[in-house]
């Protein structure tokens, strides 16, 4: 990922953070679920969310569902295959003006199994706020909407009445807050990156 002009990098809070999906179950009802563990690489032009750059990571293995025997399920080859996929990944691709209440779309490229596609989502801003720490910090809610069948998610069973187990689309919302790094942490990881190039450059010369 290339990182924008003047860049602010900005990290997940895992503490004010969630990431939760639900799905039907026989057609009645839902089922919800969340993944505990994920983390993503955020960069923006200053404070400006329209140039932000996301790479996120969710690890599979921190699935949960208030059940234990389907959520081993859940990580099985019917579902994730967590033995041979261990991450969800998604990086954004492009972010759409805001509608007059304040809602973006957010376009990127969703990983699962080893399956890329572009998916869309909903964006709204909750707003931006110095904490008592004097950290910055701001706020998003994500929402959307996939087919799991594109990914290789199939399985189900059929039920009375032509209906399914386990419906085909998930419904996806998050709620987000992000930290602004400071300014030292981000010259110490730009001054990193700078080393690391030169490094391969010299060995390349070497070579």
């Amino acid at each position: 990922m290339t990182k924008p002009t003047k860049s602010t990098k900005w990290s997940i809070d895992p503490a004010h953070s969630t990431l939760e999906f639900k799905v039907r179950h026989l057609m009645i009802s839902h089922v919800k679920g969340m993944f505990k563990i994920f983390d993503a690489s955020i960069y923006t032009t200053d404070n400006d969310f329209t140039t932000a750059q996301i790479d996120l990571w969710v690890d599979v293995n921190s699935i949960t569902s208030g059940d234990i025997k389907r959520d081993e399920h859940l990580k099985s080859a019917d579902f994730f295959d967590f033995q041979n996929h261990k991450q969800i990944t998604f990086t954004s691709t492009q972010i759409g003006i805001a509608d007059s209440k304040g809602n973006r779309e957010l376009w990127g490229e969703l990983t699962i199994k080893g399956i890329t596609k572009s998916i869309k989502l909903n964006v709204v801003f909750g707003g931006l706020i110095t904490d008592p720490w004097k950290n910055q910090r701001a706020g998003f809610a994500v929402s959307g909407v996939i087919n799991r069948s594109e990914w290789g998610l199939v399985w189900s069973e059929s039920v009375e009445k032509g209906g399914v187990m386990v419906g085909e689309e998930i419904i996806i919302s998050a709620e987000v807050e992000l930290i602004k790094s400071n300014q030292e942490d981000l010259k110490m990881e730009l001054t990193s990156d700078l080393n690391k190039d030169k490094i391969q450059l010299a060995s390349a010369k070497s070579n």
